[in-house]
């Protein structure tokens, strides 16, 4: 059964980072680009960033450009979000799922997982 483990999420200040992780099981992560995507409290889900089967390829929603960056160890079967720059409204519920980028928005078409809190307060 293919399965995402989202870890990583925590309280942190505005201006802090935090380093989510993404693991996969039952499966070889790197058949996939791999995506994370946050739902904040009465607010749709939406696509935060998505990264290619090799890693060769990034897109970034434009709320987090040049504050977040997605990478992968497909040799560890992992995906990470490295945040800086955190800011309150960056507090979500992080989630990752295989994803494809087209135009300016990143989709998502796996199953959702638990998911992971990030607080961003002071």
């Amino acid at each position: 059964q293919l399965q995402l483990v989202e870890s990583g999420g925590g309280l942190v200040q505005p201006g802090g980072s935090l380093r989510l992780s993404c693991a996969a099981s039952g499966f070889t992560l790197d058949y996939y680009a791999i995506g994370w995507f946050r739902q904040a409290p009465g607010k749709e889900r939406e696509g935060v960033s998505c990264i290619s089967r090799t890693g060769g390829s990034t897109n970034y929603a434009d709320s987090v450009k040049g504050r977040f960056t997605i990478s992968r160890d497909n040799a560890k079967n992992t995906v990470y979000l490295q945040m800086n720059s955190l800011k309150p409204e960056d507090t979500a519920v992080y989630y990752c799922t295989p994803c494809q980028a087209i135009a300016t928005k990143i989709y998502g078409f796996g199953s959702w997982g638990q998911g992971t809190q990030v607080t961003v307060s002071s």
